[in-house]
């Protein structure tokens, strides 16, 4: 059975993210890795900094891993790191670039297979948005491809900053079998391991099926 999944809207490791305490309890990790590859042009220093005195007040270290570029994600090390995690944050960013640092390598690899053994994973931002297939493509609202671990769920972060057109605009190009989440920033979108979905935090998470409107308790239990 897979471990928990929180896909966060944003404004990771701020007061609001009240579920971090709980995902940290059901990991039972005494160790959060970072991975900051999605902020690789954006001082991920300073995100992974963050992280460090998030999870501190939680009673937890968390360290960041040097995974930027694309033969990061190879390194024997990092591989192992990845692998072993009981709780592995993706955080926000660029999720063009996360993507192709990740997608279909060994670091790839070892964040899905810790995961499926049972590990927390959480992506924010977007760590959320190319964790699902498809994904949506910031640069107009349309879709692109995603890692695929969750198939036929997107994820449109910060949902409460997008303006009222580029949020229509993306739904009216959904497909009708596609679920498509608003997030809010320091709010989650959580799977539980027998699958079934709940909302955590400061802000709302609102769910589309084809772009009409339903229930988060209507987003699928299964993974593809």
């Amino acid at each position: 059975m897979s471990g928990h999944l929180a896909l966060v809207g944003g404004g990771e490791f701020t007061e609001g993210c009240t579920f971090d305490a709980g995902l940290l309890e059901a990991s039972g990790a005494s160790e959060v890795l970072i991975v900051p590859t999605a902020a690789a042009y954006e001082h991920p220093d300073r995100l992974v900094e963050r992280a460090v005195g998030w999870f501190d007040r939680l009673g937890v270290a968390a360290r960041g891993l040097e995974l930027l570029a694309r033969p990061d994600a190879s390194a024997p090390d990092l591989v192992e790191a990845l692998a072993s995690s009981r709780f592995t944050y993706l955080v926000g960013g660029s999720p063009l670039h996360l993507r192709a640092v990740l997608k279909d390598s060994p670091a790839w690899d070892a964040i899905e297979a810790a995961w499926m053994a049972g590990g927390v994973l959480a992506g924010s931002s977007a760590g959320a948005m190319v964790l699902c297939d498809p994904m949506v493509d910031p640069r107009g609202g349309a879709f692109t491809l995603g890692l695929g671990l969750l198939e036929g769920i997107a994820v449109i972060p910060a949902h409460n900053h997008w303006s009222e057109d580029a949020a229509h605009r993306t739904r009216k190009m959904s497909p009708p079998d596609l679920f498509l989440a608003g997030i809010d920033e320091s709010t989650a979108l959580i799977r539980e391991p027998e699958g079934t979905w709940r909302a955590e935090g400061a802000g709302e998470v609102v769910v589309f099926q084809g772009g009409d409107p339903t229930e988060v308790t209507a987003l699928p239990t299964w993974l593809e």
